[in-house]
């Protein structure tokens, strides 16, 4: 896990603005197959989650050879786990039987379901599905979907089933990405559509907060390519920006989720904010490009200095200046960042293979920018060495 002490002050400046919030992290991995390098330990999110005193939706990363015995051990976990871990099984539709798959694990105690397109190589239209969906409508379980990158769009299959099982509460993962554009429309007329935060984008964040009934978000940190505290902070901070009021984002965070998977009626919120709400600054819009792009060179392992240089030059914009607080935060991160990649070379040295060193420092510095209205805590110093926690 990222080192959640570095940004520490920044989330207790947004969840002071939402009290009395019991967290519930809807998109959450435990698993050590994955191709994709990355591992998680059921005590690994334990300890992730404890940072914040949160429970969490809990399913099996990538299995290659099948998810019969890591669907086992999830639930066998979360079993253990004192309620801390909620199980879902993961399936592949193209297995033998995935319906009587998903059957056997609600049987066990599961409390929902988790389908992953790109993974899998399949499209949600395809028929292989339908008995799934037919699973959840009859259980009133959530299927949480992946719908971030590296999928063709999904939204128009995902609409269509969430009307043909009105029961089964449909989540698409990661703000829905590959079909934002237009799916907002969707949501106020299909209830049993949702969207969970697992995603780093502010502008992305922002849309679905101001496009997308708070009532059919769910907070989620896809630990463990984040964490649950960095993800708390970026959705938050995008939902009061957006104008969603405290008392939503409080149920955004974790009461939605909880009903969802304890098979209670999801609580309505009312309507979108809508664009209108949200501002836009010229100057911290200029901050806020530069960091995404730092972002995507960083995702693709390539040199984001010049991109972190030109962020430190658009920050000077005058300290009497209405975006001095904003950017006054961002240099504190980008101070934090150049000191995160001194102070551990061994586990960069480590992990730097598959991660990307300092990455939540920069994405939070993206989201201050573009969330400037939102709280922040008074202009943090660096970290001094050795002050950081284990």
């Amino acid at each position: 896990m990222y080192a959640d002490d570095y940004l520490r002050p920044w989330y207790d400046a947004v969840v002071d603005l939402v009290p009395g919030y019991e967290p519930f992290d809807a998109h959450t991995h435990i698993g050590s197959n994955d191709p994709d390098g990355y591992r998680s330990s059921a005590d690994e999110l334990l300890g992730a989650l404890a940072e914040i005193g949160s429970r969490a939706a809990v399913f099996p990363m990538h299995e290659p050879d099948g998810y019969p015995p890591a669907n086992d051990h999830v639930i066998e976990q979360a079993r253990e786990s004192d309620g801390t871990l909620v199980a879902f099984c993961r399936l592949d539709p193209h297995a033998a039987d995935p319906a009587g798959e998903a059957e056997r694990c609600l049987d066990a105690g599961a409390r929902g379901i988790k389908l992953h397109p790109r993974a899998e190589r399949f499209r949600l239209e395809e028929p292989e599905t339908e008995p799934i969906f037919a699973v959840a409508n009859e259980r009133r379980v959530p299927v949480l979907v992946h719908a971030g990158r590296g999928i063709p769009a999904l939204g128009r299959d995902a609409v269509e089933l969430s009307e043909r099982f009105p029961d089964a509460r449909i989540i698409l993962a990661h703000a829905a990405v590959c079909d934002l554009a237009w799916i907002w429309r969707e949501a106020a007329s299909h209830p049993n559509l949702f969207f969970d935060t697992a995603w780093w984008n502010a502008t992305d964040l922002l849309t679905l907060c101001a496009l997308v009934p708070p009532g059919q978000i769910v907070w989620g940190s896809d630990a463990p390519y984040g964490t649950p505290l960095q993800s708390t902070l970026l959705g938050f901070r995008a939902a009061l920006q957006a104008g969603v009021a405290p008392e939503a984002v409080a149920v955004i965070g974790g009461e939605q989720m909880r009903r969802l998977c304890d098979g209670e009626e999801p609580l309505d919120l009312g309507p979108a904010p809508g664009r209108e709400v949200v501002p836009s600054d010229l100057l911290l819009g200029r901050v806020s490009s530069y960091l995404q792009t730092a972002v995507g060179r960083m995702l693709l392992r390539e040199d984001a200095d010049e991109y972190l240089a030109l962020t430190r030059l658009a920050c000077d914009v005058g300290d009497d200046a209405s975006e001095a607080p904003a950017c006054r935060s961002v240099l504190a991160l980008l101070d934090r960042f150049d000191h995160y990649l001194e102070d551990q070379p061994e586990e960069l040295a480590k992990e730097g293979a598959r991660r990307f060193p300092g990455l939540h420092l920069v994405v939070t510095a993206a989201t201050v920018a573009l969330t400037p209205d939102v709280a922040l805590p008074p202009d943090p110093e660096p970290v001094a060495a050795g002050e950081r926690s284990a």
